[in-house]
């Protein structure tokens, strides 16, 4: 089996701060997924002036920011209504990324119609980007030792120490690293959408950040069967799973839609 450990959460210090690699996993991960939908820009959409791209992407990434870690409060609420001081504690991690991604949209999309912005075909050029960003992000939960899977034997595992195990599972050592299925996973659909989508669908505004939505969204379903750290469920399934089955529904009879008056 090939084991992978975590060498800790702290990557370094500055003058006695912290500096934890969670962290920068995420300025990584937003800078590199500006920085790809950029590059898709300059190929595809050279009527977008870089102004514009940079306003809005500014007010995305700020927004899905708070929203993720709002999101994240709420389906921990048991522990937040409590631990009200750690609310606005998220150094060491706690970002949803659907709260991150839908917050993001709803607010940035009332940004664009302010400024009338063609939000659509923003949120196709940013899709590419954001979902190599949650490639990287992702790696932010390794070194964190969190959201992982169920004890694994098989091929690959993550080492969890003992005190960062979900009770009831404190016998194991091993379990499957979630989060680097995921990674792999989201990078496959940045090829599927750029390589695919982009070559051979018909194309209209709205269209590659649909795809997004459907692709990961089915992507997250069955990693979140496999996590342990939901808190919230619904009868059999995780409150994460019932928002991944809405969107591709949502995002479906979108595509559905716009293909039926592309053609007309």
């Amino acid at each position: 089996m090939i084991i992978l450990a975590s060498p800790g959460a702290i990557a370094f210090r500055l003058g006695g701060f912290p500096v934890y690699y969670y962290g920068i996993c995420i300025a990584l991960a937003a800078l590199v997924g500006v920085v790809v939908s950029y590059k898709i820009i300059k190929k595809d959409y050279k009527e977008i002036e870089p102004d514009i791209f940079f306003d809005v992407t500014t007010v995305a990434i700020i927004s899905g920011f708070i929203c993720a870690r709002i999101y994240y409060c709420l389906i921990n609420f048991e522990y937040y209504s409590i631990h009200t001081e750690n609310i606005f504690n998220f150094r060491q991690g706690g970002l949803a990324i659907q709260g991150g991604i839908f917050g993001s949209f709803i607010i940035t999309s009332l940004y664009c119609k302010i400024k009338k912005y063609p939000i659509l075909k923003l949120a196709d050029i940013i899709s590419f980007g954001i979902v190599v960003a949650q490639a990287i992000g992702r790696w932010g939960n390794f070194f964190n030792s969190e959201a992982y899977g169920l004890p694994s034997k098989h091929f690959i595992g993550t080492f969890i120490p003992e005190t960062l195990r979900i009770n009831g599972y404190e016998t194991y050592k091993y379990f499957h690293p979630t989060f680097l299925y995921e990674s792999i996973l989201n990078i496959f659909i940045f090829l599927i959408l750029y390589f695919i989508v982009r070559k051979y669908e018909t194309k209209f505004d709205g269209i590659f950040f649909a795809y997004y939505l459907i692709l990961y969204s089915t992507v997250r379903f069955y990693i979140e069967a496999l996590r342990l750290d939901s808190i919230v469920n619904v009868g059999v399934f995780h409150v994460p799973q019932i928002v991944c089955i809405l969107t591709i529904i949502a995002a479906s009879i979108f595509l559905i839609y716009k293909k039926r008056i592309t053609k007309n």
